[in-house]
């Protein structure tokens, strides 16, 4: 049921970053399902985008109506979704993939004439956002440049990684703002398309990179260090970032995950964690200790340096851990290859919940994203009425 409340007013400077984690992009859908509920009317001015993230973000941006009619779609989306809707999972495409890339590796990457180009299939998923995102018939998306006409949108930026020039990509659809280039990477203004997407969601080796313009894309973390950086870029002073990574305790990381040398799946676990999940919590620390360095500057002496409020919501249960509640029920064949990596031999596995999208999962994982959103409601409301709060002190 949708709660009716008065608006907040955010200001130009709110931005949301979304980051990756694959089919856990569902737990933030669920988040901002909650959200919604109690802020029908919210604009959120700037939004980022990264791997799973950016499907969720590129949805917000392109769909015309107001922030809950959007967040309805979105919810609908997702649990339309099963695993043949994002990757090929039938015998023959998994197998010629495999064939495929040993023959190469046998042939000294010289002999076989079709390279391989990831362990899934993933034209479905391209299919599936074809269909879902309304798109011109020169690929770009209309609702995202109404909604910057109209002033419900100030920027959207998607990452990715260029494997053309290992440079770390921020492409953005906005208004006034200037491009930016970095040691490694480089924001680039330019009309946004599914193939962006399927960049940005590209997770190496497994989902085969895509093509946009003359170079080859990967995920939008593998590069990205600073990945709440394209929002400041864009003018944030205000952030909410939803992680898909649960907190562990002290103990909770020190317990071991696995007994004996480590499975495939838990050591691709941990490099997906460590270059996608972890490092958005980098950052806020980051941030938050800049923060304190700023806060004690006179404000002409801070040259341009500004103090950035964050909200961060994380999931209160391990998302990789949850996945092996409903790992009996993926598709025979991909089972049988996620089993033959060890997903089994590990407590938390992690790839796995990258990989799992199906309803079943996806479902719990929204339901978990709206508890965890009501369970931290005080602050959520705090932050987004913010704005509305200090006009009233000093109105």
């Amino acid at each position: 049921m949708r709660v009716q409340q008065a608006e907040a007013s955010p200001s130009a400077d709110l931005a949301m970053v979304l980051g990756g984690g694959g089919a856990r992009g569902a737990y933030q859908v669920g988040v901002l399902r909650a959200i919604a509920a109690r802020y029908p009317q919210l604009r959120i001015p700037i939004l980022v985008g990264i791997s799973a993230g950016a499907v969720n973000a590129t949805h917000l941006a392109a769909h015309p109506g107001p922030f809950a009619d959007a967040m309805d779609a979105l919810v609908r989306h997702w649990l339309s979704l099963t695993t043949d809707q994002v990757f090929a999972v039938d015998a023959s495409s998994l197998a010629s993939n495999m064939l495929r890339s040993g023959f190469r590796l046998i042939a000294g990457g010289q002999a076989h004439p079709e390279q391989f180009r990831g362990l899934v299939d993933t034209a479905p998923l391209r299919d599936f956002l074809q269909r879902t995102l309304k798109r011109n018939p020169d690929g770009t998306l209309p609702g995202i440049e109404q909604n910057l006409t109209n002033g419900q949108l100030r920027a959207i930026a998607l990452c990715a990684t260029s494997y053309t020039t290992g440079q770390s990509v921020t492409w953005v659809q906005g208004r006034d703002f200037t491009q930016w280039e970095r040691p490694q990477r480089r924001g680039v203004h330019t009309p946004l398309t599914v193939e962006h997407v399927m960049a940005s969601t590209a997770l190496p080796l497994l989902f085969p990179a895509a093509r946009v313009g003359n170079e080859w894309y990967g995920d939008g973390g593998i590069r990205l260090t600073a990945p709440l950086a394209p929002a400041l870029h864009l003018g944030a002073s205000r952030i909410i970032t939803i992680a898909t990574r649960y907190d562990r305790s002290a103990s909770e990381a020190e317990r071991p995950q696995v007994a004996g040398y480590p499975p495939p799946a838990q050591v691709l676990g941990v490099l997906y964690n460590a270059v996608f999940l972890d490092l958005i919590d980098q950052d806020v620390m980051r941030l938050e200790r800049l923060n304190r360095v700023v806060e004690r500057l006179p404000a002409e002496h801070r040259h341009g340096l500004r103090v950035i409020d964050m909200l961060v919501i994380r999931p209160s249960r391990d998302l990789g851990r949850l996945a092996s509640e409903y790992e009996p029920r993926l598709p025979k064949v991909f089972r049988f290859l996620t089993r033959g990596l060890g997903t089994k031999k590990t407590e938390s596995p992690d790839v796995l919940s990258l990989m799992m999208f199906q309803e079943d999962y996806l479902r719990r994982l929204i339901e978990l994203g709206e508890e965890d959103a009501h369970r931290q409601w005080d602050r959520i409301a705090m932050f987004i009425e913010q704005d509305a709060q200090e006009l009233a002190a000093t109105g």
